[in-house]
């Protein structure tokens, strides 16, 4: 499938899940009066610049203002229920005056928000579908329910969190999962030992932040926040733009975790594990980052913009311009001439240390004993003297110009594309 078909497939997934999630209306209300435009605008719900100059509170403040507890605003923030503002550049968000005053007039306040947002453990959950624990558990870790937080108890080991209204909805939609045997594909999944909790986690986490964030940059921060950092160097060669995404992406209405095993248990669960979602993850953020490139460039060091929006544009590959394999230095041979190849090639020596190609898991195995029987590689040799090599190919860089090139996926050649 080309790049533009799967940009409409993606939106129109999008719309369906609008219009049938009851949930995101007032999300959606607030979204349509924040604006279409594409001007500075936060990575967590989307006002535009105009009205992030508005006067806003801190987060704390607002959740006494409101009368919710820390994790309740979290959790409604995450939701689209309550309008947040950031700064373009990053920084916690934070939430205008006039979303208060607007929250507070909203019938049934201030309970009704808190009842939107609850949420419930294991013992908790089975007791409100009326199962046991044992098979609340089972119907969880097959993804028939997704969590929408979790924390860490005594024993640093991970107790997820569900919606009390989601649960509800579930046993209205499924009556049949709450009682008999399980079907047959829940049954071999289960004894496999599947645990999608994780998985949907990240998901709805990940499509939550990209539909709320209008900064193109923000956006693609959030697909980067899901791949390790081995991952990142393969798609996004660049260290500016790595720093970039760093720096844009959406922080926590509270700031990140403080606790060591907090940010241990982050570090663990936000990572794709899973090959597929590994490389939708890779795609989504590739075509994030083509959008966030047509907005602007990530800023360099210096200041320098300019010359390094040149480089971005050569290491993506630039028509007329030929690359020698051995010395890494650029000729321009077409309408670019010979600054916008050196600045090119600059841009790919910068970033050429960092790329490390990883196979893929299914072949790993494989992969380390060729290493290992073969030896170590030189490092950036050439090929052999009188012997061409292949066309476009740099040691450590994905080759070719297509999207699984960029992506870091190579042909049996050597070479992709």
């Amino acid at each position: 499938m080309e790049v533009s078909g799967v940009l409409r497939t993606n939106a129109g997934r999008r719309g369906v899940r609008a219009e049938s999630d009851p949930g995101r209306g007032e999300a959606a209300q607030v979204d349509a009066r924040a604006g279409a435009g594409a001007g500075g605008a936060d990575g967590v719900s989307g006002r535009d610049e105009a009205a992030a100059t508005a006067p806003t509170v801190a987060a704390g403040r607002a959740a006494r203002d409101l009368g919710l507890r820390r994790a309740e605003f979290e959790i409604a923030v995450h939701l689209g229920l309550i309008e947040v503002v950031t700064a373009r550049d990053g920084g916690r968000p934070r939430v205008p005056e006039e979303e208060i005053a607007r929250l507070r007039k909203v019938p049934g306040f201030p309970g009704g928000m808190a009842e939107r947002v609850r949420t419930v453990g294991t013992a908790e959950g089975a007791a409100l579908l009326g199962i046991a624990p044992a098979r609340f558990t089972r119907l969880a870790r097959a993804g028939c329910f997704c969590p929408v937080t979790f924390y860490l108890n005594r024993y640093r080991a991970v107790v997820w969190l569900y919606l009390a209204d989601e649960l509800s909805a579930f046993a209205a939609r499924e009556p049949e999962l709450l009682g008999g045997r399980a079907p047959v594909e829940m049954r071999t999944l289960l004894e496999s030992g599947v645990d999608r909790r994780p998985r949907n986690w990240r998901s709805q986490r990940i499509d939550r932040l990209v539909s709320r964030s209008r900064d193109p940059w923000a956006r693609a921060a959030v697909q980067a926040s899901a791949l390790d950092p081995v991952q990142l160097a393969e798609v996004v060669d660049d260290p500016y733009e790595r720093a970039y995404l760093v720096r844009v992406r959406p922080e926590p209405v509270f700031g990140r975790p403080v606790s060591p095993a907090a940010r241990e248990a982050m570090a663990e669960l936000l990572p794709a594990d899973d090959p597929d979602e590994i490389l939708w993850r890779r795609v989504g953020l590739t075509l994030e980052l083509d959008r966030a490139r047509e907005d602007r460039p990530a800023p360099a060091p210096g200041g320098d913009v300019a010359a390094h929006a040149t480089s971005v544009r050569g290491t993506a590959g630039t028509a007329g311009t030929a690359r020698s394999v051995g010395g890494g230095a650029g000729v321009a041979s077409g309408a670019g001439g010979a600054a916008a190849g050196a600045a090119a090639d600059a841009g790919r020596a910068a970033s050429a240390s960092l790329v490390v190609p990883v196979p893929h898991s299914a072949t790993a195995c494989v992969e380390a004993s060729r290493v290992a029987a073969a030896g170590p590689p030189a490092a950036a040799a050439g090929p052999p003297a009188g012997v061409p090599g292949p066309a476009d190919c740099a040691p450590g860089l994905p080759r070719g110009r297509g999207l699984l090139a960029r992506l870091g996926w190579r042909g049996r050649g050597g070479c992709a594309g």
